[in-house]
């Protein structure tokens, strides 16, 4: 192995030579042809051959660059499950994949993800594990690519559509993009959410989230910002409705998600 800073050169030495050498080191190895032993006639070595580069990774012959560090900047995880598996569970793909998401950058602020669910033809053979880390190209599957999987359909992202609610974080997301609320929005939507089995009058609402305020809120002032909330929300203002004579109420929809990061124990 040879080479200069940053390459590294490496060539072997064919069989009959490595096994010349390993004779001498015995001291009994038979040359092919004859009985005559290393220790009959010391003078005889192998024969000179040409060094047989090793080829690299790549399939490129010859020297190579090499790293000097390496560093880890993530990770993969791939989840087999089909989406039958996952309503039986009561959830979905989709949502698994975003909860993890989100779980992961509740643990490290600042992180990011992405993620995506795997398609593959109908009744394609092999777990389903399998099939997914060949549709996603995982590089460490072992033995060839499958035709059947090579021209599967992309992956699906995970974006979520609809309102996604992240209590633990304090965000709110419309089909993906982040919604632009102000502190009092969000308590007004947060709290509506923590008690969304019941009606909320207004004189709850403004002793709950005005009661330390510098400001001097009225029944009005709770109007404006339901207003302005629902704006936000746009085709699903509908989940934060006005029952009429009691207050406000927050409705459970489909394509809304509130989610709060899940309380692990060691």
């Amino acid at each position: 192995m040879s080479g200069s800073a940053g390459y590294v050169h490496i060539s072997v030495r064919n069989a009959q030579r490595r096994a010349f050498a390993s004779g001498l080191r015995r001291g009994d190895l038979r040359l092919a042809g004859g009985t005559a032993t290393a220790q009959d006639d010391p003078s005889r070595t192998a024969p000179n051959t040409a060094p047989t580069p090793v080829l690299a990774a790549s399939g490129v012959p010859g020297p190579q660059a090499v790293s000097r560090e390496n560093e880890a900047r993530g990770f993969v995880l791939y989840v087999g499950m089909d989406e039958l598996a996952a309503s039986a569970a009561g959830t979905s793909l989709t949502r698994l994949a975003n909860e993890l998401r989100h779980y992961v950058e509740a643990l490290v602020p600042g992180s990011s993800s992405h993620a995506a669910v795997a398609l593959a033809p109908a009744g394609a053979e092999g777990d389903d594990l399998e099939v997914v880390r060949q549709v996603l190209g995982d590089p460490t599957v072992r033995g060839a690519a499958r035709p059947d999987l090579a021209s599967a359909p992309a992956p699906v992202s995970t974006r979520q559509p609809g309102v996604l609610i992240d209590v633990s974080r304090r965000e709110v997301q419309l089909d993906g993009e982040p919604l632009n609320l102000t502190y009092k929005e969000f308590e007004l939507l947060g709290y509506l959410v923590d008690n969304g089995e019941r009606t909320v009058c207004r004189e709850e609402l403004l002793e709950a989230l005005w009661k330390d305020s510098d400001e001097v809120p009225n029944e009005r002032t709770i109007d404006v910002h339901i207003r302005r909330l629902r704006a936000k929300l746009g085709r699903l203002a509908s989940t934060v409705r006005t029952v009429r004579g009691q207050g406000y109420r927050f409705y459970r929809h489909p394509e809304v998600v509130v989610w709060a990061a899940p309380e692990y124990s060691i």
